[in-house]
């Protein structure tokens, strides 16, 4: 690969600014009032964002009336895709009754039922407003189960922007406090590297007696981005078990998308706590804590009585929105029995079975990879033979995965994909949804191979065939 600055003289760039004037004149009007111009991080893009004005299924459209096959999914909650029509009904339904009620209601029971129905480690359920909340929950119930103040992390796993998870996901890979979050709080995260177990085990030899909790992504990093071998998933659960360290389950992403009880069903491993969100509330904000029933009891005044503890407090405006629970009860009741998740997997095992036909067609010396209905675009900026990769991606390790992230490649390939029609999360890649059809298929296939010639031309990458 050559590469050059992406956005100097490039015609990909040219091409996506001519096509989008509308995004270009919001985003300059953004950038006088929000940072940036964006509300998200990953949102942020040069030369702009797209601005979408509206969405269906697997299609959104921008201000400037293009239409887009949708890879970014609401960051991964939309499962069914966008406005589904029975969760569009739902919400309509609850509108009408009033938004927020200030106190408890029948759908808040009827959500966590569900969720304790089809995620096998919960036991009790105790809703948040969004998944970083959850993981900042699930770390005070640890702490406060173990009285223990450490937690293990492992490096480039995200678990929502708090400040114990502010740092060693995507940079800070050595432990030291991000800007802004106090050196005295890192210092009592632990983070180990997921590419070597004998790592994991000192780790745990060294600090198990003071480690309140293990936290992971169960399928890697970034919905398995940088893949986890399901033999460090169980060596974990193994070894906190008989530490007694809470084994926490990221399934922000996973749950209710790898399978109808998230990854611990599919990996056959129970972890203590499980954080949920996104899929959980079916597009609109919400997230959960569940699992084991002494643990989430914690939160009872009564139960900590009788244990002789302190109870742990926890308030939230927004916890269990009523408008956010129809969502979520119409969601899961259309998940529960597994047809829909079987379909996006089976489409995108297809995806990427094509693309990487399109990647051996070009010449280009790249690897399309994933689980489930995840699909990854390694851009390979090192020039490293793949093969042993394309069968075991894991082989690839999360510094070479976490350093690619910058590389011209990536963006411009996100922006020639724009231009042709398909609009991808920033991994590069997306998670398909059961909204996906042929026709979105065959779109995004030619829209990459056309893009990866817009990248050739402008000798972004190389042809090696």
């Amino acid at each position: 690969m050559t590469g050059a600055p992406p956005f100097t003289n490039s015609p990909i760039v040219a091409r996506y600014v001519d096509r989008t004037p509308g995004s270009a004149a919001l985003h300059a009007r953004a950038e006088r009032v929000l940072p940036a111009g964006v509300t998200h991080d990953s949102r942020l893009m040069q030369p702009h964002q797209l601005a979408v004005t509206h969405a269906k299924g697997a299609r959104k459209w921008d201000v400037d009336g293009n239409e887009y096959v949708d890879y970014v999914g609401g960051h991964g909650a939309l499962m069914l895709g966008h406005a589904h029509p029975d969760v569009m009904a739902a919400v309509a339904e609850q509108l009408a009754r009033g938004t927020h009620y200030g106190a408890n209601h029948e759908l808040e029971v009827i959500w966590a039922e569900l969720v304790v129905e089809m995620v096998p480690s919960a036991e009790m359920v105790r809703f948040t407003s969004s998944g970083t909340e959850a993981t900042l929950m699930a770390l005070r119930l640890a702490r406060a189960a173990t009285g223990r103040p450490l937690i293990l992390r492992f490096k480039g796993h995200f678990h929502g922007w708090h400040d114990h998870m502010a740092f060693g996901f995507q940079d800070h890979f050595d432990g030291t406090a991000s800007t802004g979050v106090l050196p005295e709080l890192a210092s009592n995260v632990v983070l180990v590297d997921p590419d070597e177990p004998d790592e994991l085990l000192a780790a745990l030899e060294t600090h198990g007696h003071r480690l309140a909790a293990a936290i992971l992504e169960p399928t890697g990093a970034s919905y398995g981005q940088v893949p986890m071998p399901a033999s460090t998933v169980t060596l974990l659960r193994e070894e906190t078990a008989k530490r007694g360290i809470v084994l926490i389950f990221d399934e922000v992403v996973t749950g209710f998308r790898v399978a109808r009880g998230g990854a611990q069903e599919a990996l056959g491993i129970r972890p203590d706590l499980t954080t949920l969100a996104k899929i959980l509330a079916g597009g609109l904000p919400g997230g959960a804590v569940a699992g084991r029933r002494d643990l989430l009891e914690l939160l009872d005044p009564k139960a900590a009585r009788g244990r002789g503890v302190e109870k742990v407090n926890h308030q939230g405006t927004y916890n269990a929105n009523p408008v956010s629970a129809a969502a979520g009860i119409a969601t899961l009741e259309l998940l529960r029995d597994g047809s829909a998740i079987a379909k996006a997997h089976d489409y995108a095992a297809t995806l990427r079975r094509r693309l990487n036909e399109v990647v051996k067609a070009a010449g280009v010396n790249w690897l399309v990879y994933g689980q489930h209905t995840g699909w990854h675009v390694f851009v390979n900026p090192e020039g490293l033979d793949l093969t042993a990769a394309a069968a075991a991606p894991e082989t690839l390790g999360y510094r070479r995965i976490k350093a690619a992230k910058g590389h011209p490649a990536i963006e411009q390939l996100r922006l020639a994909m724009r231009r042709h029609g398909v609009d991808i999360a920033p991994w590069p890649g997306g998670p398909a949804s059961a909204a996906h059809d042929e026709s979105d298929l065959e779109r995004t296939v030619q829209a990459f191979a056309s893009s990866l010639e817009d990248l050739k031309a402008e000798r972004v990458v190389d042809a090696h065939a």
